[in-house]
């Protein structure tokens, strides 16, 4: 694929996520929800031609979460949903890689075991929900590893994303502006991951 081309439409992934970020702080909220809904199609688009399907399996779960995040009650449950497929489709990928480092599996076993004891007695009804998606993202973060450091850290700025999610789930403190934060996180995960798995398994079309 022409690479000018590939660079256009990586440079419109990143206008809408800086547009995105800003929505985020200063609104409007009709903006802000827009540019969220468009964030993952446009991730897909610029890494299609050498994407492989688990990928775009992945980015397409996560279209969906933003989609259903956007309510609460129910649909946030199906938000989660969405991304625990996504997760799967990450691992799914990654695993490819072979076993991950044995310092990549303990560490985010620990980190996994102590947010999960840490949150648990305020999580109420959404403790089970919550320990069986982690487990998911701990592990995206450990087989992420597996692709390289661009991939690796974008495991863990999604682990990140969602510990601060998490946190507002159990009625903790959070940081100033935390919405900006988690979306941050959030936008610069799915890039690191997208275009970590495409540098290590690219796939012609």
């Amino acid at each position: 694929m022409n690479d000018r081309l590939v660079r256009l439409r990586m440079g419109g992934y990143a206008l809408l996520c800086l547009l995105q970020l800003a929505f985020v702080l200063f609104g409007p909220d009709v903006a802000r929800i827009v540019t969220k809904v468009l964030l993952m199609p446009a991730l897909a688009l610029a890494v299609l031609p050498v994407a492989p399907p688990l990928l775009l399996g992945a980015l397409a779960a996560g279209w969906l979460g933003d989609i259903f995040l956007l309510a609460d009650g129910t649909w946030f449950l199906l938000g989660m949903a969405a991304f625990a497929a996504g997760h799967v489709c990450y691992i799914a990928l990654f695993a490819r890689g072979g076993r991950p480092h044995v310092a990549a599996i303990l560490g985010y076993v620990v980190v996994w075991a102590v947010m999960i004891v840490l949150l648990w007695p305020d999580l109420g009804a959404l403790r089970i929900p919550v320990a069986g998606y982690s487990l998911l993202l701990a592990t995206t973060a450990v087989v992420s590893t597996n692709a390289g450091w661009r991939a690796g850290l974008g495991g863990a700025l999604f682990l990140i994303s969602d510990s601060m999610i998490a946190m507002g789930l159990a009625d903790w403190s959070r940081p100033p502006a935390v919405d900006f934060w988690i979306m941050l996180t959030y936008v610069a995960a799915q890039y690191l991951l997208a275009t970590g798995a495409v540098r290590r398994w690219p796939v012609k079309r």
